[in-house]
C-alpha cells in the first residue's frame, strides 16, 4: 500500500501536492531521457532542485 507521499499511481518519485512547475521539470526530464539526452536530464534535475528550494514551490521539501 503506498504511503501518503506517493502519487496515486504508486510512483514514489512524485509526491502528491507537487506544484505545476515541479511537474513540468519532471516531464521535461522524462522527454530528455527518452531522447537519450543525458545532459538535458541533468539540467532538468538541477532546475527542479533549485525550484524546490524557493518560496515559489508549492511542494517545498527535498526533491
Amino acid at each position: 500500500m503506498p504511503g501518503m507521499n506517493v502519487a496515486p499511481d504508486g510512483d514514489g518519485s512524485r509526491a502528491r501536492g507537487d506544484c505545476r512547475a515541479c511537474e513540468e521539470f519532471r516531464l521535461a526530464e522524462a522527454v530528455a531521457r527518452a531522447e537519450h539526452d543525458l545532459s538535458r536530464v541533468t539540467d532538468c534535475r538541477v532546475l527542479l532542485r533549485r525550484h524546490r528550494s524557493t518560496a515559489e514551490c508549492a511542494a517545498r521539501g527535498p526533491a
